[in-house]
């Protein structure tokens, strides 16, 4: 048979069957999603390559018009063997199927209906999946739309250095494959916040991460990162004067200067570099072996002689190759500790220090386990003005607007830090970058972790930074950079 003939025998039964309501509700929905899919990968092939413009733009293009093209798929023929069996069973099945006829009214009306609708559709289709992407890329829908559960993250992310990044961009990055990924571990999620089912605090997502490359690296070149910053910590005693110290840090960030690495980034992101190491906990707190490759190829195996463990908990553990994340495990969602908020906040004269005992009295009271946020400002506020009315009537009197600042920043340190609501409070999310507050660079410079040939991975000062000063009031070294 003519491959001319064979169409027609196809076509004549399909649309004279196809002339039932279920068949031309899947004709629109197929032609609708195929259209708008079609016209989105051009455009994405035209503006970029073919890569995918937003992360989220998967969900419409790469699950939901899929899915509704599929569904009209099945529906068109589902609908004519409906047609076929009730024409059958009413003995008006035609021994031949009638031409394609424009001219008949019925035909005409049935194509008519599904050009028309198609077209309503497409352009329905096109505006809500345009509104749909945006929506589910933004910042807002990230941070507000599961309310409690996010509060923490948004807060601490609003507060960041990335506050202009959108969450998607380093939780996703481009690309379906890894999208899809995403959504598919997040379903659980959306069915523990329905069903309020789901752990307080939030844990740091540690497993199944994006690596660091396709994420932060796309906008942070760690070869880049060159010279020595100065890094300027300042402390305040609890004592009745607030007693200033400083330590003055140069921190030998490094990067890639010719053909030499150096420095911290250099070393650990070296490209001929590779770096592995096997944690045995859920928070990659507790490594006993680090493998270290150099760019002859040579590796060296480093254990801990403080962590024992067997050969099968060591084959048990979580064997990784190291990345941006395991230094800033929190780069945007970090917490701070009372101690250090404070300092923070008096450093940038947002508390006073001529308010006497203000660092001892903040510190007690934000420490203090409150039930919720309202009672936790009421009580701070109770707490230190009892306390300078009582100890110091005259610096209520002759500094009240200080006090009132300083009690309103206090508040906002709780606020920013402490979610009774999600158990989280102070200290509850490690931060592995430093080694102050948390092991962190210590998980591997400890001066413990020793190859068979006795090199030790350093664990002394000078590997990172060279100390400028140290706990010195005013100290000199920062007239001299010219920094106070």
């Amino acid at each position: 048979m003519a491959l001319s003939n064979r169409l027609v025998s196809w076509i004549r039964p399909a649309a004279y069957l196809g002339q039932n309501w279920l068949s031309l509700v899947g004709a629109v929905l197929t032609t609708t999603s195929a259209i708008t899919m079609i016209a989105f990968w051009i455009f994405e092939i035209a503006i970029g390559g073919g890569a995918v413009t937003y992360p989220y733009a998967g969900i419409i293009f790469f699950l939901a018009l899929p899915g509704v093209f599929i569904i009209g798929l099945i529906l068109m023929p589902i609908g004519a063997w409906w047609r076929h069996h009730k024409l059958h069973a009413r003995g008006e099945l035609p021994a031949a199927y009638p031409h394609v006829d424009f001219n008949n009214p019925g035909f005409r009306k049935a194509f008519s209906l599904v050009a028309y609708a198609t077209i309503v559709n497409i352009v329905l289709f096109t505006v809500a999946a345009y509104r749909g992407v945006q929506y589910m890329d933004s910042v807002r829908f990230c941070g507000v739309t599961c309310h409690t559960v996010m509060q923490p993250e948004y807060t601490a992310y609003l507060n960041s250095a990335h506050s202009r990044v959108a969450c998607v961009q380093c939780h996703i990055g481009e690309g379906a494959s890894w999208f899809v990924r995403s959504k598919v571990s997040g379903v659980k999620q959306v069915f523990a916040v329905m069903f309020d089912d789901y752990p307080r605090p939030i844990p740091s997502p540690v497993e199944n991460l994006r690596p660091a490359r396709a994420t932060c690296e796309q906008c942070h070149w760690p070869q880049r990162f060159l010279g020595n910053p100065i890094l300027v910590i300042n402390h305040y005693a609890e004592d009745k004067d607030n007693t200033s110290s400083t330590t003055v840090l140069m921190m030998k960030v490094g990067g890639q200067l010719g053909d030499e690495m150096q420095g911290i980034h250099g070393h650990h992101l070296d490209p001929g570099v590779r770096i592995t190491y096997v944690a045995i906990d859920e928070k990659r707190q507790v490594i006993p072996q680090v493998t270290y490759t150099d760019p002859s190829g040579k590796t060296t195996v480093f254990n801990s002689t403080d962590t024992k463990v067997t050969p099968e908990q060591l084959a048990a553990g979580e064997h990784r190759v190291m990345d941006c994340m395991d230094c800033h495990n929190r780069p945007t969602h970090t917490f701070q500790l009372p101690g250090d908020a404070l300092n923070d906040a008096m450093s940038r004269s947002l508390i006073s220090t001529d308010l006497p005992f203000i660092k001892k009295q903040a510190l007690a009271a934000l420490k203090v386990k409150y039930p919720d946020r309202p009672t936790a400002e009421k009580q701070i506020a109770q707490a230190l003005q009892e306390f300078y009315r009582t100890n110091y009537p005259d610096v209520v009197a002759s500094r009240g607007a200080q006090l009132d600042a300083a009690i309103h920043e206090v508040q906002l340190i709780y606020s920013r830090n402490v979610f009774p609501k999600m158990d989280v409070t102070w200290g509850t999310y490690i931060n592995d970058l430093g080694h102050m507050n948390w092991p962190g660079c210590f998980r591997c410079h400890d001066g413990s972790h020793v190859s068979k040939d006795g090199k030790t991975i350093p664990n002394d000062c000078d590997t990172c930074h060279h100390i400028l000063a140290m706990d010195e009031h005013n100290p000199k070294i920062l007239s001299e950079l010219g920094i106070k």
